[in-house]
């Protein structure tokens, strides 16, 4: 795919392009960020940049402020919490001033990097179909799937792949059921376990669990991120991510392989402990790997995924039986991050990654355009 299949009536001049960010959800850091790297990594030869930060109570801020956001050191801020919060005091009371003016037909194509809850799961980008706005990455529905796991897992079933096993628990069944909540957990999957919301990322809200006071504080926690939680048995595995690009017709990045400092990659692990190894390529046999990267595909597609999306799989040390764990919609692209590493280790450098996605966004647009909209 060149930047020549980017819309060709604007190929004399820059395209302008929203970068949405921020956004109510726990991983609010975590796409500012993100954010971040793509706005240094981009063509600014080839696009008019404005970016769009959303606050943590749903506010949506100019650009002034917007670029402030963008300036700030996030991955210190994070790691300072006294300091984060002195930042978004600040930012709270300024943006009073610098509200977003809802027009999005000055934009040409729109970047959503809004990671879990309200960006997503479908809501920004059934925002944006509204507006008849091409965006990157997935539309709707495979958005709203792969942002709950409990449902992204019967697609995954479906269509073949290999779950672990797991419970869906609600946050009003606890004060009443939590001890049937126990026995039936234990009863079905055992210690260790892990807990988390079933619609949130970055391993925010995950613990696990390796006895029943802990399954106790597990739950309790996850609770306090979403009302539908997971919980699934812990598989002794290795962690294995797999990047697909795409609408149609896909590519898919070598294998890479996560070995976290802590017990598992939790949010410390990912993004505030230094310590956890990536290895891209993974090291395993060829026939493996060709399967891995066969299971990404299947997964995105019984999804309907278009666009991008990371595959996360676990595989089992004792068997090499493969489990799919998630497909990540909106994954993470900081520097860190293993959609941008995945890509650039199979030869598509950062830059022109950005360059493809936004090109696959113009080509479903135009798909789009030729569905009828009246009968009569």
């Amino acid at each position: 795919m060149t930047f020549k299949r980017l819309n060709t009536q604007k190929t004399q001049m820059k395209i302008r392009l929203a970068l949405i960010f921020g956004g109510r959800s726990g991983e609010h850091e975590i796409s500012i960020i993100s954010a971040r790297s793509i706005a240094q990594a981009i063509n600014h030869s080839r696009y008019h940049i404005t970016p769009i930060y959303i606050t943590k109570d749903g506010k949506w801020l100019g650009k002034r402020l917007s670029q402030h956001v963008l300036s700030l050191d996030y991955e210190h801020l994070i790691k300072d919490r006294a300091a984060l919060c002195a930042v978004e005091a600040e930012l709270a009371q300024a943006a009073l001033q610098n509200l977003f003016k809802f027009d999005f037909s000055k934009f040409d194509v729109a970047f959503p990097v809004l990671h879990g809850p309200f960006g997503e799961d479908g809501t920004i980008q059934g925002l944006l179909e509204m507006h008849n706005v091409p965006y990157v990455g997935c539309g709707v529905l495979a958005c709203a799937l792969t942002m709950d796991k409990a449902f992204a897992k019967i697609c995954f079933k479906a269509a073949g792949l290999r779950v672990a096993k797991y419970l869906v628990v609600f946050r009003d069944e606890l004060p009443a059921r939590r001890h049937d909540i126990f026995a039936e957990a234990e009863k079905q999957l055992g210690y260790p376990m892990f807990v988390k919301p079933a619609r949130l990322g970055s391993s925010v809200g995950i613990s696990k669990a390796k006895n029943r006071r802990q399954l106790h504080q597990a739950l309790t926690l996850a609770a306090e991120y979403d009302t539908k939680l997971l919980v699934e048995q812990a598989i002794n595995a290795r962690e294995l991510e797999v990047a697909v690009l795409g609408n149609t017709n896909l590519s898919v990045s070598v294998v890479g392989e996560i070995v976290p400092v802590n017990e598992f990659y939790d949010y410390e692990a990912k993004y505030v402990k230094s310590g956890s190894q990536l290895f891209i390529p993974a090291a395993l046999p060829k026939a493996l790997a060709r399967k891995v990267q066969e299971a990404a595909k299947t997964a995105y597609r019984a999804t309907g995924c278009e666009g991008m999306a990371r595959a996360d799989f676990f595989l089992e040390r004792q068997t090499n039986r493969l489990f799919i764990n998630e497909l990540n919609a909106i994954p993470g692209f900081t520097s860190i991050s293993m959609y941008p590493k995945l890509f650039e280790a199979s030869g598509i450098a950062y830059p022109t990654l950005i360059d493809q996605l936004i090109a696959l966004a113009f080509e479903r647009h135009e798909q789009q355009k030729k569905n009828k909209v009246a009968f009569l």
